[in-house]
């Protein structure tokens, strides 16, 4: 019963993972503020509570023994559980945290950024990317953005945009007025399964996909880069080409926009409604889906 009424002491957790990180008590003492004799103590503590040896010393080195391996692991998940906690808590703290693929970050969010700080300079977002394909909620997310094959009837969930089908490629790199000059050209993929191509030819009546050369890549961001360097032909969502499109960058040489039922939407995390900011970045989104 002693051992649950008495719990190690936190500082003596943070003590561990420091020496731990640094392998010298000198150190971990310089980066807690404290005196080494006051590090010492701690982790003489920590050992007196489970009453094993969490550290081997010699003259030459300072190593964790088998059960202070076992203790530094959960010392970790003690104190990152405990940082998320206070975050939760106290979330004015910190930014509100949103996970997207890494091409939505970089083609639609990034260039609407300066829009977002010049109305809530006081609101900080920040922007975690990923390059899977799927993109997961993070545990420490407030939202994510993700794809969706068709709209969401979460009330969590707002969608942002309809996903378009198009090809782009680089003004120099011809004249592609018909489907069959496509064969003349490369077709640049956004990812490996080449499933956007697929859907695009099948719904414009053309050639199966096997009948053209090929060039594949897992981004968006890569396939365009691509295809603005005259690769060959890119097929992507329209939204996330406009603003190259725009610059001149990269044109659509033909075909209509596909529109394939599939949107792009930002889910809510159970725990965004803390957030002092979430109401107004809500309506900033909502205004960018408008």
């Amino acid at each position: 019963m002693d051992k649950l009424r008495h719990v190690p002491s936190l500082q003596g957790l943070q003590t561990l993972v420091a020496v731990s990180d640094s392998a010298s008590f000198t150190q971990a003492a310089q980066t807690l503020c404290l005196t080494q004799s006051a590090v010492s103590r701690q982790v003489q503590l920590l050992e007196n509570h489970f009453g094993v040896a969490l550290f081997t010393r010699t003259s030459r080195s300072l190593r964790l023994t088998v059960e202070g391996e076992q203790v530094l692991i959960y010392a970790r998940s003690i104190l990152a559980q405990l940082k998320v906690l206070e975050d939760r808590i106290s979330p004015h703290k910190r930014p509100f945290r949103i996970r997207l693929h890494v091409s939505l970050a970089v083609r639609w969010l990034l260039p609407k950024l300066s829009d977002f700080y010049r109305l809530h300079p006081d609101i900080s977002l920040a922007i975690e990317t990923v390059a899977t394909e799927v993109v997961e909620p993070g545990g420490d997310s407030d939202a994510y953005i993700q794809y969706l094959p068709k709209p969401p009837h979460d009330p969590a969930c707002l969608t942002l945009f309809q996903e378009k089908l198009v090809p782009v490629c680089a003004p120099k790199l011809g004249q592609l007025e018909t489907l069959d000059d496509l064969r003349n050209v490369a077709l640049l993929h956004r990812s490996t399964d080449k499933q956007d191509w697929r859907v695009w030819l099948a719904a414009n009546s053309a050639d199966v996909l096997e009948d053209y050369r090929h060039i594949p890549f897992n981004l968006d961001e890569l396939a365009l880069d691509a295809a603005a360097r005259g690769l060959g032909v890119a097929m992507t969502d329209l939204t996330l080409a406009a603003e190259s499109i725009e610059r001149g960058v990269l044109v659509v040489p033909l075909g209509e926009p596909l529109v394939t039922g599939g949107v792009y939407a930002l889910c809510l995390q159970p725990m965004a409604a803390s957030h002092p900011g979430y109401r107004v970045i809500m309506q900033w989104f909502s205004a960018q889906a408008r």
